[in-house]
């Protein structure tokens, strides 16, 4: 497989995130050296704490495929899973998981717990990490850069107007 192209069409996915103003979190989900699905993070948009986009595609091929089971099914997505879509991987029995990013604070696919290599569970997908690594870096990093910037613009905006309520009230 190639895993560079398809982890590019998850990178566009977390492009159209970003662009709404969502984590740049992107996912696609293959079967049969096909794009069968594909979503980004839309939690914010939502407003629902289930819209990861490692869920999304997966519920979106379960529809198209009719069926639950996503065995010869990759996923590709933008970041390490969380321990929510980790368990959402295993349970519908995906056959390989490639991620880009490691997620030091979130992920639970090597970086904070192992879920998909714990042999306690019943399948265990195979795991290929730091395919565009540099990429899915650079855009949450930007991201979240950029969110900082603009939520610091806007709290020196309110300490101005609140400095300018009080000089007008005296």
């Amino acid at each position: 497989m190639n895993h560079e192209m398809y982890m590019d069409a998850a990178i566009e996915e977390a492009k159209k995130a970003a662009a709404i103003g969502e984590v740049p979190i992107g996912a696609v989900l293959v079967y049969d050296n096909k794009i069968i699905a594909r979503a980004f993070n839309d939690r914010e948009t939502s407003q629902n704490p289930l819209h990861h986009a490692e869920l999304m595609v997966i519920e979106q091929a379960s529809q198209l495929l009719g069926k639950w089971r996503l065995t010869d099914c990759t996923l590709y997505v933008t970041l390490e899973p969380c321990p929510m879509c980790a368990g959402a991987i295993i349970q519908s029995r995906v056959d390989k998981l490639v991620f880009g990013a490691h997620d030091p604070k979130a992920g639970c696919v090597g970086s904070l717990m192992d879920l998909p290599r714990d042999s306690r569970f019943n399948h265990a997908p195979e795991v290929i990490t730091g395919i565009r690594n540099e990429v899915c870096s650079e855009l949450l990093t930007t991201f979240f850069r950029s969110l900082r910037e603009r939520n610091k613009a806007r709290k020196k905006a309110m300490k101005m107007i609140e400095q300018e309520n009080t000089t007008c009230n005296k």
